[in-house]
This record gives C-alpha cells, structure tokens and sequence, in this order.
C-alpha cells in the first residue's frame, strides 16, 4: 500500500511539473558535485598522556554547524547500479567544550576542523515507473585526513590544551538521495543527499599548557563522525533524450489519424484501470468519427530476450484488442501486430527496463 501510494504522489508531481521528465538508469560516464551543511558530532578528547589526563582530564569538543563540498565522477551501467570516484572537503569551528576536570570554568574553547575524503561509492537507482524522482541509495569508502587548526580549550585563567596536527584514517560513509530529472536537458538532474560519513579515531598531535611548568607535548584522540545534507547537479553524458510525462498522444492530423497509448507494467499483458479507460476513449472516439481501420500494436522493453518480447508485445496487443471489443468496437474493424522491442519510444541499452517501451498503440485511421 505505502510503495503504492509513493508511485502515485511521485506521478502526480511529475504531471504538475512541465519540465519533469522520467528518469531513467545512467548508462555511462557522469559527474556530479553538490554542497550543503554538515554537522560534526561532539568528540570525545582523550589524551595519551596519563599525566595529561590527571591534571587536566578528559573531555567533549563541540561543534558548530558547518559546511561540505563535493565532486564525482562516475560511471552507470544502464540497470540502476553505478561506480564512482569522490573528493570532498568538510569544515567546522569549535562551539565549545564539556568534562575537562582539571580546568576553571568557565572554558574557552577556538579554532576549527577540517576533513579532506578521497572515496569509491557503489550507488543504486531505483527507478518509479512513470515518476521523474529516482530514489538512490549508496555507501563507499576511502581515505581522509582530519585537521585540527588552532584548536584550544582552557579554563579561566588557567592550564590550556592546544590540537594542533592533523592525521589521515581509513574513511567510510553511507548515502541516500533523490535525483530529480531536467527535461530541458537531457542527462541533467538535480539532486538531494543525506550522508553520514566518519573515520577511525584520529590521533592528533597536541601541547599541554600548565599554569605554571613545563609544556608537555601528547597526543589526543578524537572522534570523527559527520552528517551532511547536500543539494547538488548531476549530469550524464550520451543519456537518450527521455520521454515526457503526457496523456494520450494525438496525432499530428487528428482529422486523419489519432493516436492512444497504453502502457504495461514490467513483464505484464494484463490492464491496469487507467489502461481500461485509454480503451474505452479509443472506442468512443472510432464510434464518433470517420474511422474505418483500427490498428493495434504492441511493444516491450529490452529487459528480456527479443523472443520472449515478441510474444508478450503480441499478448500486449490481443488484450487491448479484446478490450476494444467489449467496448463495442467491431472485431473486424481491428488489425493487431507485435513489434517486441525492435521499435522502441525511448532508445536504452540491452536489459533496460525503460517503462515508456512497454506499450500498445492504438491508432483510429
């Protein structure tokens, strides 16, 4: 009921939308960038100084909200699943500091973060027949280098510690998004990501500052986990032009032909209500005009072999066939072929399930 209900809202914003056009699987190379806020969780700090830590203690570093920028470069292979290559660059100023038993309250705290990420994402499309949002979802991992500058807390008037260096960690992340197709240009779609991205605990280089003694030089380890929320463009190259969300065609001529389309669910000959009623328009229409040929004639998509599309494009055809009859239309009057997947409406690759392919025409001459 829910996968139901999301079709149907997804469709009816493509059809509010004039510039929405269906999504389909990237088949080939793309690249995106996107930026947005990220949120750098609080991080415990504790120091490998055990003297550091009974005079000073442990504590939390907190974070303001900061921001993240990213680019990729990828590759589709047509059924949904892509590869990609990703840089990205996070950044936030501390907001302040908790725990630290040593020090006098208030604390101070300055400085901020920073996260450069190298990844490898493997992304999957799912595609909403008859919707121009794509859900996607993803995880990658790779190599960041987190980089504390300036970095202080200290207590009022009292001993301080400084995090001053930066260390490169293993890198993962998990994603999710929503791709949103440009019709006016063909392979454009904007898109919109969660991201949740962190690293094995850095070790940073630091100096302990007494009030009064010797400078003691450690290391603090840290946390490192982010969530991001980003906007962003994806294009991809060589995309076929896609097919714009449209109610029954009508021919160029209308006085001279005109033109129904129904459409099938994936690997189906069976007729949906809105397919019943694009028949019974057809029929009424060849009552009320001068039409002497009915002509019906079924497609598939290129998901399956080219022998098994050409029986299900013929099975197509006989069931709105049977259709128009039931309506009142006379059996005579009906001419049914079955082109399979030989002449599609939106060229895709082999394997392809491209839900504007998978069709019969009804043509009133």
């Amino acid at each position: 009921m829910a996968r139901r209900f999301l079709k149907h809202a997804l469709l009816a914003s493509a059809l509010a939308l004039p510039g929405a056009a269906l999504a389909q699987p990237i088949s080939g190379l793309y690249i995106a960038g996107a930026g947005g806020a990220n949120w750098l969780m609080d991080s415990d700090a504790t120091s490998s100084s055990a003297a550091v830590r009974a005079n000073f203690g442990n504590g939390s570093i907190e974070f303001e909200t900061g921001w993240v920028a990213l680019g990729s470069l990828g590759w589709g292979f047509g059924n949904g699943l892509r590869l990609e290559v990703e840089g990205s660059y996070r950044r936030n100023s501390v907001d302040g500091a908790s725990g630290f038993g040593g020090l006098v309250r208030p604390l101070r705290t300055t400085g901020h973060v920073s996260n450069w990420a190298v990844m490898a994402n493997v992304l999957y499309d799912f595609v909403i027949p008859g919707s121009p949002v794509m859900p996607y979802l993803g995880g990658g991992v790779g190599y960041a280098q987190t980089n504390y500058q300036g970095v202080r807390v200290q207590g009022f008037n009292g001993p301080r510690l400084d995090l001053v260096g930066s260390e490169g960690n293993f890198a993962y992340q998990g994603i999710a998004g929503l791709a949103f197709n440009i019709a006016a240009v063909p392979g454009l779609a904007v898109t919109a990501e969660y991201r949740f991205f962190g690293t094995l605990d850095p070790s940073i280089r630091s100096n302990y500052v007494p009030a009064a003694g010797v400078v003691a030089r450690t290391n603090t380890e840290v946390e490192n986990f982010n969530h991001s929320v980003l906007v962003g463009l994806r294009y991809a190259f060589n995309q076929p032009r896609p097919a714009v969300v449209a109610t029954p065609v009508v021919a160029a001529q209308p006085t001279v032909a005109r033109t129904y389309l129904v459409f099938f669910d994936w690997d189906r000959a069976d007729l949906t209500d809105r397919a019943r009623q694009i028949i019974a328009e057809a029929a009424n229409a060849s009552r009320s005009t001068q039409t002497t040929r009915i002509e019906v004639a079924g497609h598939a998509d290129r998901s399956g072999t080219p022998q098994y599309n050409q029986r299900l494009s013929q099975r197509r055809a006989e069931v709105v066939a049977a259709e128009l009859a039931r309506n009142g239309v006379s059996r005579s009057a009906i001419s049914i072929s079955a082109f399979g997947e030989s002449r599609p409406l939106v060229p895709t690759a082999d394997g392809v399930r491209e839900p504007q392919n998978r069709r019969v025409e009804i043509v009133l001459r």
